[in-house]
């Protein structure tokens, strides 16, 4: 079901025709022939760096780079990445994790970083086809929860950073950081107020693959999206300079360009999946036969497939009417990018899993392939935080003077903050 191209504009346009061609012509192709890499091979060995390599070859890695760097000044940022997350999520979802994390700290960077680390990184960004970024933010205690927000000490980071000098010493672990096994270059955040809540009293640097005291541990071997590979991080003593410092103590309220554009990228993805498990649906019941007439003749057969048309259409409409709220800064743009991730997640979970029982007993079997959009549709309900937790930060965005704090001992309530802190993290 391919998506519609009345209303974009002629930059938007070009984009999706070429990330479609590009998804059909090289990313379909080298899925179906590397099917058993993402359970059999080593995460050394995992990562589709040739699909990387290819999508840098028609710039699709450096999108979200400032055009002084190299990349493009994009109209209508959050629909155009949108746009072209969708159709990179059609052809494999992990490929599309591992360029969106690219974009996404790119933005990060070019908002928050200062002048000399963006011109010492952002050219090297763009010079090597394999150079991709990651955002360590989730530790062992505590990851979704710590957005309700609840801005006290207890919530603060673990993970702990002291300037020592001329330089920041960073010791504590982080997990699941997606594109952590094979980032070069870190955004990392660490606590460094330990008086202040998680709003007040986070700090973010900017840590370097080879930096001394900082290694990457395990890759979680998680059910879908395995083409990118999540990782644990440890920092032991890890010395930046003091330079590397991108926001003192107000990172989770410099970051919401990061998380804001986060959601719809999630959404746009979770589509993406939901598109590719309707289209092989849509032709497997065109062409399977049983009890004497192709499936689609069924009518009960018939009735799952418009569901499923409605349901992807549905969600891409949500899709586009968010990312045009976040485009133009509305007042509901906070509450409308978190509405989209959770709305996108169970929609496209519904229809992948009628796309298994469809397929009939084959469905659930390797050899069929369906049984992946399943799996990648799974994945959606916990990325960028879990749907629960965003429906919280829903509530507490509709209605930010009446609605629960959410967190505390016995439901107590955080210390009084502002409304504008809460906005500051709620997407």
């Amino acid at each position: 079901m391919q998506m519609r191209l009345v209303g974009l504009s002629d930059e938007q346009r070009l984009l999706v025709e070429t990330t479609r061609e590009f998804v059909d012509d090289v990313v379909r192709s080298w899925i179906r022939e590397h099917r058993d890499d993402e359970w059999l091979a080593p995460p050394e060995e995992r990562v589709p760096w040739q699909l990387v390599r290819a999508a840098d070859e028609i710039g699709l890695r450096t999108l979200a780079i400032p055009e002084r760097w190299g990349g493009v000044e994009l109209e209508q940022p959050a629909q155009t990445l949108a746009l072209v997350a969708e159709e990179i999520s059609r052809g494999d979802v992990g490929l599309a994790d591992i360029l969106t994390q690219v974009w996404k700290v790119s933005v990060l960077l070019g908002a928050c970083a200062p002048e000399h680390l963006q011109a010492e990184w952002f050219p090297r960004i763009v010079a090597d086809p394999a150079f991709v970024l990651a955002h360590a933010l989730t530790e062992p205690r505590g990851a979704s929860d710590r957005w309700l927000p609840y801005n006290v000490p207890e919530a603060a980071m673990e993970t702990r950073a002291v300037q020592v000098g001329d330089e920041w010493v960073i010791n504590g672990r982080k997990q699941f950081i997606s594109n952590g096994f094979d980032a070069k270059l870190y955004v990392v955040y660490a606590n460094t107020d330990p008086t202040a809540g998680v709003l007040d009293g986070t700090s973010s640097f900017l840590v370097p693959r080879d930096t001394p005291g900082f290694e990457i541990g395990r890759v979680h071997e998680k059910v879908g999206a395995r083409l990118m590979n999540n990782a644990e991080l440890a920092f032991d003593d890890c010395r930046v300079p003091a330079d590397h410092l991108l926001v003192e103590n107000e990172a989770l309220k410099k970051a919401a360009v990061y998380f804001r554009a986060g959601k719809i990228l999630v959404a746009a993805k979770n589509l993406g999946t939901g598109v590719a498990a309707f289209e092989e649906t849509s032709r497997y019941v065109q062409e399977h036969v049983q009890g004497g007439r192709v499936l689609i003749q069924h009518q009960i057969v018939a009735a799952h497939v418009a569901d499923m048309a409605i349901e992807v259409e549905a969600a891409r409409a949500f899709v586009r009417y968010a990312a045009r709220a976040l485009d133009e800064q509305t007042a509901d743009a906070d509450a409308l990018c978190l509405m989209a991730k959770v709305h996108t997640a169970e929609l496209v979970f519904d229809v992948a899993r009628r796309a298994v029982e469809l397929h009939g007993g084959s469905g659930a079997m390797r050899d069929a392939g369906v049984e992946k959009h399943l799996r990648d549709a799974t994945i959606g309900f916990h990325t960028d935080g879990t749907n629960d937790i965003h429906r919280f930060k829903i509530a507490k965005a509709l209605f930010p003077e009446k609605a629960g704090t959410y967190a505390g001992a016995n439901g107590a309530g955080a210390r009084s903050r502002s409304t504008e802190a809460v906005s500051a993290v709620v997407g």
